[in-house]
């Protein structure tokens, strides 16, 4: 029997004007072994709503990884929905801080 990495919450908006927002917790690693998994799981998220991930769980990620939260990041957008990183691990953060996306990924779910 195999578990998903992905434990996911579902959090409704506070007023019928904004968009409700799907918080996901990914509790694998963030690498090339993962990425079409994580590809697989949650591109049909960002493409129907909001997505935050939290990372806090994360405690390896390489460029696959960074390629995936790209990917990821583009397709919400492209389909007008916010995507956005919460609590990344410390390596995580170091490498977005790195490549620059720490300013685009980390933050207000709505600012994306």
């Amino acid at each position: 029997m195999s578990v998903s990495p992905f434990l996911h919450a579902e959090s409704s908006s506070d007023s019928p004007s904004t968009q409700s927002v799907t918080t996901i917790r990914v509790g694998c690693e963030l690498d090339r072994s993962s990425e079409a998994e994580v590809l697989r799981e949650l591109l049909p998220r960002v493409q129907s709503g909001a997505v935050v991930l939290d990372l806090s769980r994360v405690d390896w990620m390489d460029a696959a990884g960074i390629a995936a939260l790209i990917t990821l990041y583009c397709q919400a957008t492209q389909f007008g929905h916010s995507f956005s990183i919460i609590s990344p691990s410390a390596h995580v953060l170091e490498l977005l801080h790195i490549v620059g996306l720490d300013k685009i990924l980390i933050g207000s779910p709505q600012a994306a």
